[in-house]
């Protein structure tokens, strides 16, 4: 449509004359896009990009579509009538189509006022979300219904950690096949790494090209969590691909990570990533490419437009590393950025960052790996730097130099989330403390006092005709349901009442949104996961923080869901009190005099393994507290 007719000559004197014409990217203003697909959805029915409004000057809009040709075919209206029709009545019957746009947006603001049950969640709505994800599983080709498939990576996630806690394995196998046909795909990039939008078949073959930060960091996550899982080496290296990808193609050379790159090279969908045999022949000699070809099921007749999409789908070597064709790798993967490039949206957002910051960050601690957590570190240090006001709140984006847009609840949870992976990875108070300070900010900015829930856009932001609360956990969660595991995780790690207050409430809030569908809520049904199942706390007191590298050797080795760590030493005693008043009664050791005082302690660890507010007897070894912790 922007070509088609925002591009156009007679498209623009027609706008130009009759119209204020005003684009919307939604990823810098998701609060525009939610509140006025709503309007689109309401009046069509669905909803879709590119959204097309037609409104007063008070913003209530009284005509809503998506696509529209530039003119009228096949029974669809086009743009030029739609305008010029539109103009001639707003002349001649202005008051009728502000009648239409104030029902409208009655319509939509009775909407957001329809009361919900809160009920206290239970595991009924954890087993009807995993059963809905079984009665829709493909068994052949994985992932959840028919073309096109989605990775949505928190369903995954959702269904393995479900599997463990149940300790069911058809739940974790589930996620497993999906996570291993998704790999074997033409989804994933098998030169370059990192995966595609969708697939628009269903054995995740051809996708549509687009890569998105946001996708990327949420599936490197998710085959982390399988790796810890399981230990299966094909997890670790989909994760790593991944990752890479991501430092190669998306990084910022302050740190932070771009949004993404199209799906189009020279005007032509897929041109970048496809070849032929004998264009491979060409580059890498009859013998490598006859090999490279078997491997990666690439022929004459090709499988996507006459040429190929490297693919493991008919592989059954496919989970085996091969090291002739790693090495042929960088050669296509060089000759492929020479012969033709994609563009790329250099915006950095916060809310993505934040996604892809955990990840990363998750990466280093299960991969014992300093250059991912080195990357976290950096990204980290960028929305520090850039993307915070004077006040200490969020930007929703930072691009060449500039900072915009307030800070949506995305933001502050998704960078929350970030900065407690952190804490996981490093022990560094620093991030809790700041974590705990953008929740409470958050609870300040977005919370719904009266009917719970947490707000779309803040209180101080720009008032809309609506103010949303999103649920939905569509391409990325909503920004409730990963509220809802930060208030949880926090309350546990602080014992903050007031927070544990919001929490209860948050997760009432969600039972009651949730209830008709939930496996369309599959981040909210994994925060639900530390909600209803048994939970462990475990304070680590040691005189240095070196004390604590066997901990960490220990529980990569380890998958343990629903443990909250803090660890206690002479130099953070009096900030962690002050986060989490219970640590202060942990008696603490003396501080190093210097580096001949280790050898003369008899011990330098204690670990206090907590659960349901009462603490186990206090053991200095891992062995002990591998007993406790199997109890």
């Amino acid at each position: 449509m922007a070509h088609e007719s925002f591009e156009d000559s007679e498209v623009s004197v027609i706008l130009n004359r009759h119209y204020i014409s005003i684009k919307i990217d939604r990823e810098e203003r998701p609060d525009i896009d939610a509140v006025y697909m709503a309007v689109c959805q309401a009046v069509n029915g669905s909803g879709g990009w590119p959204m097309t409004l037609l409104m007063t000057p008070d913003q209530k809009p009284f005509y809503a579509a998506t696509y529209l040709p530039k003119r009228s075919r096949y029974g669809m209206v086009g743009l030029i009538d739609l305008l010029e029709n539109m103009a001639e009545q707003w002349r001649q019957d202005k008051s009728r189509l502000c009648s239409i746009s104030e029902g409208m947006t009655a319509y939509l603001n009775q909407q957001e006022k329809i009361r919900y049950p809160n009920p206290d969640p239970d595991h009924t709505l954890l087993k009807q979300g995993a059963d809905t994800f079984r009665q829709a599983f493909d068994r052949q080709w994985g992932g959840f219904g028919n073309a096109p498939k989605f990775p949505t990576p928190h369903n995954l996630l959702f269904l393995l950690r479900y599997g463990a806690l149940e300790q069911k394995s058809i739940y974790r196998q589930m996620a497993e096949h999906t996570l291993k046909q998704m790999y074997r795909g033409g989804i994933f990039d098998h030169i370059g790494g990192g995966f595609s939008r969708y697939s628009t078949d269903e054995k995740w073959l051809v996708p549509h090209f687009e890569k998105m930060l946001y996708d990327n960091a949420l599936l490197a996550y998710s085959y982390l969590e399988a790796f810890h899982q399981t230990k299966h080496p094909l997890y670790e290296r989909a994760a790593r691909r991944i990752l890479d990808y991501v430092l190669n193609e998306l990084t910022d050379e302050q740190g932070g990570f771009y949004c993404g790159q199209d799906a189009d090279s020279d005007g032509v969908e897929g041109k970048f990533y496809t070849f032929t045999p004998e264009e491979l022949s060409t580059l890498l000699g009859k013998e490598a490419s006859a090999e490279f070809c078997q491997w990666f099921g690439i022929t004459k007749p090709g499988n996507f437009e006459g040429k190929n999409i490297p693919n493991l789908l008919d592989n059954p070597d496919f989970e085996k590393e091969n090291k002739s064709i790693d090495a042929l790798k960088p050669i296509l993967y060089s000759y492929r950025l020479k012969r033709t490039h994609l563009h790329k949206d250099d915006k950095l957002l916060t809310s993505w960052n934040g996604l892809m910051i955990a990840a990363f960050s998750k990466a280093g601690r299960i991969l014992h790996e300093s250059g991912y957590l080195d990357a976290a570190l950096k990204a980290q240090s960028f929305i520090q730097n850039h993307l915070y006001n004077e006040h200490g709140d969020l930007f929703i984006r930072w691009k060449d130099g500039d900072a915009a847009h307030p800070g949506q609840i995305d933001d502050y949870a998704f960078y929350t989330l970030a900065l407690l992976e952190l804490y996981e990875t490093t022990f560094r108070i620093s991030y809790l403390k700041e974590a705990v300070r953008l929740v409470n900010r958050m609870l300040d900015l977005f919370w719904d006092n009266e009917d719970g829930g947490f707000y779309l856009y803040s209180k101080d932001s720009e008032a809309l005709i609506s103010r949303p609360k999103e649920v939905y956990d569509g391409a990325i969660p909503s920004g409730n349901s990963v509220a809802a595991l930060l208030l949880s995780r926090l309350s546990r790690l602080t014992g903050d009442v007031r927070l544990l207050e919001y929490s209860e409430r948050q997760f009432r809030f969600l039972a009651g949104r949730i209830q008709s569908y939930p496996a369309g809520y599959s981040f909210a049904l994994l925060s639900l996961l530390e909600e209803l199942y048994p939970a462990k706390e475990l304070v680590c007191v040691v005189s240095d923080e070196r004390d604590i590298s066997d901990l960490q050797d220990y529980l990569r080795e380890l998958y343990i869901p629903n443990l909250t760590i803090l660890v206690k030493t002479p130099e953070n005693e009096k900030e962690l009190a002050d986060l989490a008043a219970f640590t202060a009664d942990y008696p603490n050791f003396p501080q190093y005099a210097g580096e001949g005082d280790f050898s003369m302690q008899e011990s330098q660890v204690r670990y206090y393994l907590c659960q349901n507010g009462t603490c186990g007897t206090p053991v200095s070894n891992l062995e002990d507290l591998q007993k406790q912790l199997r109890t």
